[in-house]
């Protein structure tokens, strides 16, 4: 019985990455209200599961502690992206998204619906279905770096930074420190590579679109 839970519950996390997949490809552009199956599928999902605000990351109590594990990481990857940014000629603009305070609390609020996507929610069925972290933490940041295809920028970037982000999830379940880290670095990858290979940081059908854009320019 366990094993066919674990198996059921997989299979409920792979299905909703299809989903994601599918509203990113088809439906946020033919059925633009098909977003509403997100909210309720977690809802639905959190109930079900019986999960708490402990259990996803919701919390308060290990602030510091999490905080702390995780400031090491996203040091290193601040000033790894800040080096290549400088490499690749970013001094002749500002990181916008990081300096425009109404910019950078949006896209908070983005990486925050992201966190408990992928952490709050697949990490956390992975971890109940595959145990071991780091198997755990491989299967969601690989589903995490795929919904950002094709993007040549942010498939490695969010699946080497998912990857960390999850482990530092099954070790200290807390994803306010992770949202902040995520929202800077999301900010700085932003501003350190060109344009011409981000396409403003989007995905799917977008990136080829704003791609058009960038040749009638």
């Amino acid at each position: 019985m366990k094993d066919r839970a674990s198996y059921l519950t997989i299979l409920e996390a792979l299905t909703f990455s299809g989903i994601v997949a599918l509203f990113i490809w088809r439906w946020q552009l033919a059925y633009p209200k098909s977003w509403i199956i997100f909210p309720v599928w977690l809802i639905a999902s959190f109930l079900i599961h019986r999960d708490t605000p402990k259990t996803l990351g919701w919390r308060a109590d290990n602030l510091w502690p999490a905080t702390r594990q995780g400031l090491a990481f996203f040091a290193v990857s601040v000033a790894a992206v800040g080096v290549i940014g400088l490499l690749l000629g970013a001094l002749h603009h500002l990181p916008a998204r990081l300096i425009d305070e109404r910019r950078f609390v949006g896209y908070f609020s983005f990486c925050l619906l992201q966190q408990i996507a992928v952490n709050s929610y697949l990490m956390n069925r992975f971890l109940s279905s595959v145990k071991a972290p780091w198997a755990s933490a491989l299967l969601a940041s690989a589903i995490f770096g795929a919904l950002h295809w094709p993007n040549p920028v942010l498939m490695p970037v969010t699946f080497i930074g998912g990857f960390a982000m999850c482990l530092l999830f099954a070790r200290q379940r807390n994803i306010l420190p992770l949202t902040l880290g995520q929202s800077i670095l999301g900010g700085l990858v932003w501003w350190a590579f060109p344009i011409s290979w981000h396409h403003g940081m989007r995905v799917g059908p977008g990136y080829y679109s704003f791609a058009q854009r960038l040749v009638t320019w």
